[in-house]
């Protein structure tokens, strides 16, 4: 299984920045996210995320979605902090 970036804390904060965002609350999200923040670490191609993170298509059209409506970028920005 690959390593994993967001401790029980950091989720806490990212998945209040999505639920104001009316992203639904769902348990997935946060493995999108980790396979999101893995595939821009690593350089993979989509396809190649490994399966622990869920169906790679779910992962890149949520990160096209999420990309589109700022919603990233607000995340990117409290991970920064």
């Amino acid at each position: 299984m690959p390593r994993l970036m967001l401790t029980d804390e950091l989720w806490s904060k990212l998945k209040a920045i999505l639920l104001e965002d009316r992203v639904y609350n769902k348990l997935e999200h946060r493995q999108t996210l980790e396979g999101i923040l893995y595939r821009l670490r690593v350089g993979c191609p989509w396809r190649d995320l490994p399966e622990c993170f869920g169906l790679w298509n779910t992962i890149y059209r949520r990160f096209l979605l999420w990309s589109r409506k700022g919603i990233l970028m607000r995340l990117f920005k409290t991970l920064a902090k």
